[in-house]
């Protein structure tokens, strides 16, 4: 038995709460309340994951990553004998990062499995199925933050330099070409449609993370790739043509994620690049070397869509780390050894 105040879900008429008289003593019964009166473990993910799909607008790979993560927790506090929300705390929930960190996992993907949860604490406070937050205070165990891998430019020209006019070699040197011309994520790339690329202009318009659009410039290498697939895209739409997608697959589906991490890492062993190239190093490598043309860190920042500038700040020390080497190359008592005593 539980004692709830008055109350009204929002937003969620098809799973709203009858509202109870203030004061009155009653049993809840929600979907989101198992028998024992907790919040069901699967319910409330369910629910939370509709709410940032309607009320959010976040993307399905976003949404996507908040279920694994919610589900991995629910599934190590099942294993410490915790049955639902409700009975998570800080001291159960610190057992569960530290397990998982021992277990491998690294601080940052832990800071962000905390952070899923702590959304999800939130929603559930706000709609008052919970009082307090059990990790509102559990910090996550710091990673040293290594720098980003990047690839040389003569690594990119090799990527590029296969020839042939096969469909799907059109198509997949187009998708990278993007990437690297643009500095797109993996998940943007994914969601671009045929109306996306604007020829005229040379731009092509993205929606990032939060839903945030912006407006990229697109190179002429890149630009010709892309021309060069959309002559051929019709191939693959199987005659119905009404696939709005700009990257397809066989079945004239929007291409996913997997299926491009897996068609670079096929395409650069092809070409005898050593790297384990996949589609973000493609963007760390556009960060990079722009950062090492132009020197404009803002720009840099506008361009990867990132909210804080700290973050595109990392590429600075992949920056230092060439002038560095440049000057031990090139200054004449960079690495000279001291005279002996005379």
């Amino acid at each position: 038995m539980l004692v709830w105040q008055f109350f009204t879900i929002k937003n969620l008429k098809s799973k709203s709460t009858p509202a109870l008289a203030a004061g009155r003593k009653a049993t809840v019964v929600t979907p989101l309340l198992n028998e024992r009166g907790g919040v069901d473990f699967n319910a409330a993910i369910d629910e939370f994951c509709e709410y940032l799909t309607v009320q959010k607008r976040y993307s399905p790979h976003t949404i996507s990553g908040y279920k694994r993560d919610l589900n991995q927790v629910a599934l190590a506090l099942a294993k410490l004998d915790v049955t639902d929300w409700s009975g998570a705390n800080p001291f159960n929930m610190r057992t569960v990062i530290a397990t998982q960190h021992g277990a491998g996992l690294a601080g940052r993907s832990l800071a962000r499995r905390l952070s899923a949860v702590r959304s999800l604490f939130k929603y559930l406070i706000k709609h008052h199925y919970l009082e307090s937050n059990p990790v509102a205070e559990v910090p996550a165990p710091k990673d040293e933050r290594g720098l980003p891998e990047t690839l040389q430019i003569e690594d990119i020209q090799r990527l590029f330099a296969l020839e042939g006019d096969d469909i799907l070699l059109l198509r997949d040197r187009a998708i990278f070409e993007l990437i690297y011309s643009s500095g797109l994520r993996l998940a943007e790339v994914v969601q671009l449609d045929v109306s996306s690329i604007e020829t005229t202009s040379k731009q092509v318009r993205v929606t990032g993370k939060g839903s945030k659009t912006r407006i990229l410039p697109v190179g002429s290498l890149a630009l010709k790739a892309i021309g060069a697939w959309k002559n051929r895209r019709i191939e693959l739409t199987k005659g119905a043509g009404d696939e709005t997608a700009l990257f397809i697959s066989r079945r004239g589906t929007r291409l996913s994620p997997r299926s491009i991490q897996q068609r670079l890492k096929t395409l650069a062993l092809k070409t005898g690049i050593p790297n384990n190239v996949y589609p973000h190093l493609l963007r760390h490598s556009f960060a990079s070397h722009m950062l090492e043309s132009s020197g404009n860190l803002r720009a840099v920042q506008e361009l990867l869509g990132h909210a804080d500038i700290s973050t595109t700040q990392v590429y600075t020390h992949l920056d230092f780390q060439h002038l560095a080497k440049v000057y031990e190359r090139a200054h004449p008592r960079a690495n000279k050894k001291p005279l002996k005593n005379l």
